[in-house]
């Protein structure tokens, strides 16, 4: 096999014959996320990128609250926060103009705007330094797996084995195509065009008229971004080909007829459109070939949660994948990245649609929004809709027990400071406030901390790598029960 100018590290007898021991098609945030999780656990990772260039437009995401806390966990918020401004976690639901809710669950209760090209940079640069190889411009053209891996074909011919193949490669994916798993859903009934350019007449009056028309249309809006430059949202007429990049010409006449005016708008730094469809693939795993991210699900983009939704999936993910590669993963882990994360996805794709009506201009959907605008002053369905957002209400099933059982973990105070600082390795970890337990020969595994000063009222607690809460107690036979389930058998 030509494997060109890969050159893999020295193969253990479990991954003899393969070039990698996972590809990963799309350095997008999911892609380049996984990719880092991957390598904390010394996985051999090449990650194919398709483009050549860094996107040369410059869209403003929104990090939730449950994204900065795991980026906290692996030592990356501060880079991150060098580039973003930080904004309340209010008005997130449907852009229904309601306050944070008081007490957020959370040291990192705020929405994070940045630039997207930063964070995928960021996060490349983080995986890279891990030791993650990325090829840009390599493009999968096709794939073949059997019982011991994946061979990959690349657009000009070459193929690479690794075993195993990851889908980040987004809404339109390759992979997920040619694996022939289904993507049912909804097409896009509404297009709403995205861009930047100058405009031409004076902020107040922009102000001024913005504010009327959001009165009635909720997907629109121009804001300044730089000196006379201004984001503009506007909706388009129907749906057309969102592989055809809209003009400027089509910003005009939609800013016309929505606004009454097209504000002088020119010189556009770059100009997009995005649809409604709302899709989720049958299942997130084939094989020896999963899907993540975009590739295994996509909703409209209000509430701001699409590239929130992917990178926590890779949390989830990554160190289950590292487990069944390094040989010690229980026999259902990697089957419960699909079982956890579909769900999730599942709710994501309903609250976008309950949002999108939400925007409709029809009176029945205006009624509802009045409705549901009143009933946000109450604190506990502003609290239940954040925290549908944010992420932070996520529970998985993990069998009965107390409420936090299946939780995340809030970043609480510790001897050493603050919790998600001892995280930063993408290992286990026991928070033993009894000074009693141990996690013995799953040292390898997972870290222990001593600390009965922990800001916690349970006394031990067992954390997953993504920093759920997976055993609650203080008793050192049901602990080693509990490791076994998610840490494998003990080292010998």
């Amino acid at each position: 096999m030509n494997t060109g100018q890969f050159t893999a590290e020295p193969s253990s007898d479990e991954t003899a014959g393969h070039d990698f021991d996972v590809i990963i098609a799309g350095c997008g945030p999911t892609g380049a996320t996984l990719a880092a999780e991957l390598r904390l656990h010394d996985v051999r990772v090449l990650v194919l990128e398709k483009e050549t260039e860094p996107a040369s437009y410059v869209r403003i995401v929104a990090l939730h609250m449950r994204s900065l806390e795991l980026m906290a966990m692996r030592g990356l918020l501060d880079r991150l926060l060098q580039h973003g401004r930080r904004r309340p976690a209010g008005g997130l639901f449907a852009a229904i103009p309601a306050p944070a809710p008081e007490g957020l669950d959370s040291e990192y209760a705020c929405l994070l705007g940045i630039p997207q090209p930063v964070v995928v940079r960021l996060l490349e640069e983080h995986a890279v330094a891990l030791g993650a190889r990325v090829r840009h411009g390599g493009a999968v053209a096709g794939f073949e797996q059997d019982d011991e891996g994946v061979t990959v074909e690349l657009a000009g011919g070459e193929r690479v084995r690794a075993r195993y193949l990851v889908g980040c490669d987004g809404g339109r994916s390759t992979v997920r195509r040619l694996l022939g798993v289904g993507f049912p859903g909804e097409p896009s009934r509404n297009e709403t065009l995205m861009g930047e350019m100058e405009v031409g007449v004076p902020p107040q009056e922009i102000a001024a008229r913005v504010a009327q028309v959001r009165e009635t249309r909720h997907r629109f809006w121009l804001r300044p971004v730089g000196t006379e430059v201004y984001s503009v949202v506007v909706p388009a007429a129907g749906a057309g080909d969102r592989t055809a990049a809209p003009t400027l010409e089509d910003f005009r006449e939609q800013l016309r007829a929505v606004a009454g005016t097209d504000f002088g708008v020119h010189s556009p730094r770059w100009l997009s459109r995005f649809g409604d469809a709302t899709r989720l693939a049958e299942r997130y795993r084939a094989g020896r070939v999963l899907l993540a991210g975009d590739a295994a699900h996509i909703h409209p983009p209000t509430g701001g949660q699409g590239l929130n939704l992917g990178v926590q999936d890779a949390f989830n993910l990554g160190w289950k994948l590292a487990a069944q590669i390094r040989g010690w993963a229980p026999d259902t882990l990697l089957d419960t990245y699909q079982a956890e994360r579909r769900p999730v996805a599942e709710d994501v794709l309903d609250n976008t649609r309950a949002q999108m009506e939400l925007h409709s201009t029809e009176p029945g959907p205006q009624a509802v929004r009045r409705l549901l605008t009143e009933l946000m002053e109450f604190d506990e369905v502003n609290r239940r809709l954040t925290e549908k957002i944010t992420a932070t209400g996520i529970r998985y099933d993990f069998g009965e027990g107390p409420d936090l059982l299946g939780r995340r973990i809030g970043d609480v105070g510790v001897e050493q400071g603050r919790l998600y600082g001892l995280m930063h390795r993408g290992r286990g970890l026991l928070l033993d406030r009894t000074g009693r337990l141990t996690v013995g020969r799953w040292s390898g595994r997972v870290d222990r901390v001593c600390d009965p000063g922990a800001a916690l009222d349970v006394p031990c607690v067992l954390l997953r790598p993504d920093g759920h809460v997976a055993w609650i107690g203080d008793d050192q036979r049901d602990l080693d029960g509990h490791l076994a389930r998610w840490y494998g058998e003990p080292a010998g």
